[in-house]
């Protein structure tokens, strides 16, 4: 079977591409590929298939075989290897509000629904960066899920490993639970980020976010993904982060988000409330599985 690795911020998966391979079970092949130590070593699988609806399809399992919703650096990847390996014909310019236009776009198929990415290429014609149009959030604590009652999960108290803090809960597709800390660095992450993904507020377990804001334009965060652990970027992640800043007023719609791996761009439209996450898409190297 042939993959493709690639990463965006080095949040890193293996891509197969499945116009041409086939993948019967793929929680299995997720688990066994991911293992650094002996298998290629990733924080998850993404499938890229025919679409009915869209360009193309994106599937994404995590790194424990589970498979989620969305994923944001992924997505952006999808992109970039539907474009250059010619799976699909680019269409019009992108637009977002107050950002210079994409000179073309792609729609691709994901457990959230169909998404529009806006395409930046280089002289070369290959895709540099990537902006997405990650459609609204989600503020409804049934839709996210958390079990909490009321319209939204806003600087909620909740008590986790002997720690008191307080939460922001937005869905961009998958769970997001964000915390605002004066010092990102010395948060224990290890520690913190399972007792809070497995809490029982959580039916579906929960992406989970340290964030040190930085004034209205920036922020600086860490996250511990349902089903990979601690990664180097999660861009879902800093679409909600983005979110939870503006909705405790510690950040602006339009702000960039600091990640261990790097930045993203990120505008929370005003004018049809969808989060636009801009950033880099990367290709590492291609290789062979063996079938066995």
């Amino acid at each position: 079977m042939r993959f493709t690795k690639m990463h965006g911020l080095g949040n890193d998966y293996v891509y197969v591409n499945c116009f041409d391979e086939r993948v019967d079970r793929p929680a299995e092949l997720a688990m066994a590929i991911s293992d650094r130590h002996r298998g290629i070593g990733a924080d998850g699988l993404i499938l890229i298939e025919p679409s009915q609806v869209a360009d193309v399809r994106m599937r994404m399992f995590n790194a424990d075989g589970t498979e989620a919703e969305m994923c944001g650096n992924g997505i952006r990847c999808v992109a970039k290897y539907a474009y250059e390996h010619k799976l699909a014909e680019a269409g019009g310019q992108f637009k977002v509000s107050g950002q210079p236009p994409c000179p073309s776009s792609l729609q691709v198929e994901t457990g959230k629904g169909v998404l529009t990415l806006g395409l930046i290429t280089d002289d070369a014609d290959k895709v540099a960066k990537v902006c997405v149009n990650m459609a609204e959030p989600v503020l409804s604590p049934g839709q996210i899920p958390v079990s909490l009652d009321g319209d939204r999960v806003v600087e909620q108290p909740i008590k986790v490993a002997g720690h008191n803090f307080l939460m922001t809960c937005v869905s961009m597709g998958n769970p997001h639970a964000v915390f605002f800390c004066d010092d990102v660095g010395a948060v224990e992450l290890e520690k913190l980020g399972p007792a809070i993904e497995n809490h029982r507020l959580f039916p579906n377990r929960i992406n989970v976010h340290f964030v040190q804001a930085g004034g209205l334009g920036e922020f600086t965060m860490q996250t511990w993904e349902r089903g990979s652990g601690i990664t180097m970027a999660c861009g879902t992640g800093a679409c909600a982060c983005c979110v939870a800043a503006v909705l405790t007023g510690r950040g602006g719609r339009v702000c960039t988000a600091h990640l261990p791996g790097g930045d993203l761009d990120l505008n929370w439209c005003e004018e049809d409330n969808c989060v636009y996450m801009t950033g880099p898409a990367v290709e590492v190297f291609e290789g062979i599985w063996p079938e066995s």
